[in-house]
């Protein structure tokens, strides 16, 4: 693939900002200013993208790129501001104020509030308040220490100097987010590198879509929620005989609202289920016994669709190209996972089958397997746990070096990430901690800095706030407090190896994006920990190849080393549905 030369470190190059704001924008390279009418400045940027490959500094992927994105300008590299801000602070808001705020450690509630064009005491008050005089006002930054509350009114930003003044702030705070990222460590400069590639693919993503073929998920929607309705007193009829469809097994209930949990409780009661949720893994254990339970899992299945992935969603997303697109975005604001719009990220599996390659391509679809436990190995350093990962299934010798079964040994291995002590995995718990005592002792310390509300940080650098994680309200028993205590603990030792996977996840994206870099193959769906490329069937083989080879490539870079082996199942398919489920 063309993307296969080496791309300089993030560490050390210089950051070319670029600021996009309305129809004016500003660049510096080589220390000069470019300004004008950002149709004109994108030009001179996307030309030198072309030549050079800089670093752009941008507030935000969205802000500062997708211009050159929508014209089709691969962007190779970037800095954006608000991803390296998750990574140094954690939490969703990432706003440039704020993040410049935190950065210089002012408080942010002394941040100057956003001006009210309807305020009278705004229009009384022309000026933040100053700490001092202010001997330049065009600059972005108040003599208070914070960014001014206009610093990016387009209106101030007719000015040639303050918007030359906004991207030598940008680059500025893009420098002092590296350095503060140096301080934790080079990893973390090339996490924050990884979480830009993954905010400009976001926008890829959504520019894309993913393709879709209408006419079977027409027919996919049709099983599932009826034939599409002509009228609101049609779809109250197709409605009516989807719930009927539940109801015929509980004679005399005809007039139960399934959608109401109550009523539905009430209802298995009557036919002998007595459940403390009606919530599917209740409900589960009674499946094969009593016809009405299959008949109601089955409806809410299909119920779900109809609300949610019904014709009305097909006709509103799905676009007239056969592409369902959706606004992405690179993290959660949590632990760091991609998300998506408009079922992009939660497309029910019955739906995956209107997935389809366009005429003359194919989908490499890329899962990697037991992500969590070889993440548990690097994070850990547990060289015992790091020996099983050599293993295609790493299962296979954490259960002979048990003495288990192989599915009570992922059991308990998951039920050590995620807190759980009863049951089949709870037994196993303790010839767990003997046999890899690394990694157990690394969970049970981030279980301890839950408990205590003490911030942790990823392995690739990312501040997991637990101090502000699931706060207690101020009349909680001490019973409710240990409750919410453990809680919180469970939490960490879950979020310190799942933020580390979505960090890994994320590289390797990068990885990948970079090596398609030239061919017409494009990533078209980044979901957890699975990759879909859409591909010309003539490059399927080439591209595959080169999906796996960027897991390697970039699981080595993330984790500094090799004795860690991560696996993908790699496979070329027409329909996402051909794939494995995951």
């Amino acid at each position: 693939m063309a993307g296969d030369a080496r791309m300089p470190s993030a560490r050390d190059e210089p950051l070319i900002p670029l600021v996009v704001v309305g129809d004016r924008a500003v660049l510096m390279h080589g220390g000069r200013p470019v300004v004008g009418a950002a149709t004109d400045v994108v030009a001179r940027a996307a030309d030198l993208e072309r030549r050079e490959h800089p670093r752009w500094a941008v507030a935000s992927a969205g802000s500062g790129l997708a211009r050159m994105l929508a014209v089709g300008v691969a962007v190779a590299r970037a800095w954006d501001v608000a991803e390296a801000h998750r990574l140094l602070f954690g939490g969703w808001r990432a706003d440039p104020a704020y993040a410049w705020a935190r950065l210089r450690g002012l408080d942010p509630g002394g941040m100057p509030r956003a001006r009210d064009p309807d305020s009278l005491l705004d229009l009384l008050d022309p000026a933040d308040e100053q700490a001092a005089p202010d001997k330049d006002p065009q600059a972005p930054v108040a003599p208070s220490g914070y960014l001014r509350r206009d610093a990016w009114d387009p209106v101030r930003l007719g000015s040639e100097t303050a918007l030359t003044g906004l991207a030598r702030w940008l680059a500025g705070c893009a420098g002092l987010q590296r350095d503060r990222l140096s301080e934790i460590g080079p990893r973390a400069v090339a996490t924050a590198a990884s979480e830009s590639a993954a905010a400009v693919l976001a926008l890829e993503l959504e520019r894309d879509g993913l393709p879709v073929d209408r006419q079977i998920a027409e027919r996919l929607i049709a099983v599932a929620a009826g034939r599409r309705p002509v009228d609101d007193t049609d779809a109250a009829a197709i409605r009516g005989h989807r719930d009927r469809q539940v109801l015929r097994h509980a004679p005399g209930h005809e007039r139960t609202d399934l959608r109401h949990p109550a009523q539905v409780k009430r209802l298995l009661s009557a036919v002998g289920v007595d459940v403390p949720t009606t919530r599917a893994g209740a409900l589960e254990p009674y499946r094969a016994a009593y016809p009405l339970v299959e008949a109601l899992l089955r409806w809410r299945k299909d119920e779900r669709i109809a609300t949610t992935y019904g014709y009305r969603w097909l006709d509103e997303h799905v676009g007239s190209d056969g592409r369902l697109r959706g606004g992405w975005t690179a993290c959660d604001g949590a632990a760091g996972r991609m998300t998506a719009q408009h079922g992009l990220h939660n497309l029910p599996t019955a739906l995956r089958a209107a997935v389809v390659a366009e005429a003359g391509h194919v989908f490499v679809r890329a899962d990697l397997g037991q992500v969590e436990p070889r993440v548990l190995a690097v994070v850990s350093g547990d060289p015992a746990l790091a020996a099983a990962s050599s293993a295609d299934d790493l299962y296979a010798p954490v259960a002979a070096r048990l003495g288990v079964a192989r599915p009570v040994a992922k059991v308990a291995v998951l039920a050590a990430m995620y807190g759980q002590r009863t049951g089949a995995a709870g037994a196993a718990l303790d010839q767990l901690r003997r046999a890899y005592p690394v990694a157990m002792d690394m969970l049970d310390e981030a279980y301890r800095a839950g408990v205590r509300r003490r911030p942790m940080r990823t392995f690739g650098g990312r501040r997991l706030p637990l101090d502000d994680a699931l706060p207690p309200p101020p009349d909680v028993s001490t019973t409710g407090l240990a409750a919410l205590d453990a809680a919180r603990g469970r939490y960490a030792r879950n979020a310190v190896i799942q933020g580390s996977a979505a960090e890994l996840f994320k590289a390797w994206a990068a990885t990948v994006r970079h090596a398609l870099a030239g061919s017409p193959a494009r990533i078209v769906l980044c979901l957890h920990d699975e990759l879909l490329v859409h591909t010309p069937t003539s490059q399927a083989a080439e591209v595959a190849e080169a999906v796996g080879r960027a897991l390697v490539d970039a699981s080595r870079r993330w984790a500094g080393t090799d004795v860690v082996r991560f696996v993908a199942d790699v496979a070329v398919v027409r329909s996402w549905a051909e794939a494995k489920t995951p």
